[in-house]
């Protein structure tokens, strides 16, 4: 078996001996047994992850949860077990420039997705243009090996760029692993801006991939996919023509799958080279909201946070600040007890609170700018104090510019990200008329009053089954009452690049040469959950087996008792 360490995540924290954890994506509380957390620490020094059930079992978890991250310090498929599959559509010279970068897999398949002149590299030509999915699905289709690794034409690896992505495929669980998509550095206005945020490039911070997470999507731009995931699933959904990548990764970590986001690895992909491509290109991502809506139902929500905070904001929005600081008040002063019984402290809840009310008051800015400004914004346009809110809103994006500082001024930097926001909130009202929904709008207020978030425990007890994954525990901050939507959004976005209004629109595609669609989502932050801190609480049991109290012994000695308790 292949030795396995683990890493923590940038944004966890350990309280109360290293027992209590506080990060993960979603944001989340984690209480370990005693012995679980001296397993942790020794992991955490350097010490690999005994080949113990129980260990192995307690890892896994604490992987799912994104509080540590898996290293394999070798991997047993290499370079020739990869299939590149490249899609491609009238952009011959693009391949000259990818083609010599991936000489060493196994094979390479160029499907010619109906160029106006066939394309000699191409092995498979469509007839007619079918759309980067049925042109994937084609190439896959016909690749040897146990994994495929589909690159946009537009698209150049560095260097051992697959080196970084194998040993992740140790764990039986990843069907999938992406790299980290840079923009090509330029000097144009347009080059600095997609530097900084390009959206394709989700930051970097190493992360699990699944809808609410930190990472919500990656784009196929570059992707590597085991075939056998791939012959699961029915491989990509054709009749989508952008975010057909983001669906997959959705209905791979449906199904129970590990997709895994590793920034150690890096291609630059070529952004578009004009303002009008490049405005045309995130009307499109937005545009894959609507049919995602469809198949993926509150994933794409444009706005997802606890009833509470969107109470404690109303106040001031409608001239009531006294009302609006009473119910942020009132909630926070809450969260202490509700998260007392896995020993959070007062402070730390109070601390969770404030950033979670504050966060969400930033969700609510992009929603309102971003897919909400059709309505939102000729709306708070007409009055003073609608006025004050737009300025707030946007005031958001020069908050922005001063945490990330890019190679661009105040004045245009704002400029641009409202303009980036009008195009993508356009696609998706576009697409919405389209497809004759309101899906892809409507928030999620999840823990509206009285959808308590909490989940029973039902296996704390020894002998309790430990094998619930941790990501299905329920939000602690959103568990009884009252739910004050507790959570530091900032702490779980340890990245710039990983902002949430960058991972909304991913894709890659509308380019003709790229055949790379797409991919648009609504990702954390685009979509609502910007790394909003959550809380999570509940399934104790299922994290629990045994006694917390177990030593080493008793854990590896069973694979009933991985000692951690998630709450």
């Amino acid at each position: 078996m292949t030795p396995l360490h683990v890493s923590a995540d940038a944004g966890l924290r350990r309280l109360d001996g290293g027992r209590l954890l506080l990060g993960g994506s979603p944001y989340r509380v984690l209480r370990l047994s005693a012995a679980a957390a001296r397993l942790l620490d020794t992991w955490l020094a350097g010490t690999p992850v005994a080949a113990l059930p129980a260990h192995r079992r307690l890892a896994a978890r604490l992987v799912r949860a994104g509080v540590v991250h898996p290293v394999y310090t070798s991997a047993r498929l290499s370079v020739r077990d990869v299939t590149v599959v490249v899609p491609v559509r009238d952009h011959a010279q693009a391949l000259a420039g990818l083609l010599p970068a991936v000489r060493e897999v196994a094979e390479v398949v160029v499907v010619d997705d109906g160029s106006l002149r066939p394309l000699p590299q191409a092995a498979v030509r469509h007839p007619v243009c079918r759309g980067p999915a049925a042109a994937r699905n084609t190439g896959w289709r016909l690749a040897g090996t146990d994994l495929v690794a589909f690159l946009d034409a537009d698209v150049v690896p560095d260097a051992g760029w697959l080196d970084v992505l194998l040993p992740h495929f140790e764990d039986p669980d990843v069907a999938a692993v992406a790299p980290r998509v840079l923009s090509v550095a330029g000097t144009s206005l347009l080059a600095r801006y997609e530097q900084v945020r390009s959206s394709l490039d989700l930051g970097g911070a190493p992360a699990p991939v699944r809808p609410g997470g930190r990472v919500s999507y990656v784009p196929s731009a570059a992707l590597v996919v085991r075939v056998s995931a791939l012959r699961a699933s029915g491989g990509f959904e054709e009749e989508m023509r952008f975010g057909e990548d983001v669906d997959l990764v959705w209905r791979l970590a449906a199904a129970g799958s590990l997709v895994r986001y590793e920034p150690a690895s890096t291609v630059r992909h070529a952004p578009r080279p004009r303002w009008r491509g490049w405005a045309r290109q995130r009307f499109e991502y937005g545009t894959s909201a609507a049919p995602l809506a469809l198949r993926h139902g509150r994933a794409v929500a444009p706005l997802k946070m606890s009833a509470w905070s969107v109470a404690a904001w109303a106040g001031p929005a409608v001239g009531r600040p006294l009302a609006g600081l009473a119910v942020a008040g009132v909630t926070a002063a809450l969260l202490p007890r509700k998260l007392e019984a896995v020993g959070v402290p007062a402070a730390e809840s109070l601390k969770l609170a404030l950033h979670g009310h504050l966060g969400a008051g930033r969700l609510l800015a992009d929603a309102l700018t971003r897919s909400w400004w059709p309505v939102a914004v000729p709306a708070l346009a007409a009055t003073r104090r609608g006025r004050w809110l737009l300025a707030a809103a946007y005031g958001c994006h020069v908050q922005e510019w001063y945490r990330r500082r890019p190679p661009i001024d105040p004045l245009r930097w704002t400029a641009l990200r409202a303009l980036d926001d009008l195009c993508y909130g356009s696609g998706v009202w576009w697409g919405a008329v389209r497809h004759r929904t309101l899906a892809p709008l409507l928030p999620d207020l999840a823990e509206w009053p009285g959808c308590d978030g909490v989940h029973t425990d039902t296996g704390t007890g020894p002998g309790a089954d430990p094998s619930p994954d941790v990501g299905a525990d329920p939000d602690p901050g959103a568990a009884a009452g009252p739910d004050p939507d507790p959570g530091p959004g900032a702490d779980s976005d340890p990245d710039p690049g990983a902002d949430p209004g960058a991972g909304a629109d991913p894709g890659a595609g509308a380019d003709p040469g790229d055949a790379s669609p797409p991919a648009a989502p609504p990702v954390p932050g685009a979509v609502g959950d910007s790394g909003l801190p959550r809380t999570t609480t509940g399934g104790a049991g299922a994290l629990d087996p045994a006694g917390e109290e177990d030593g080493p012994a008793a854990l590896a000695g069973g694979d009933t008792s991985p000692g951690v308790r998630a709450q």
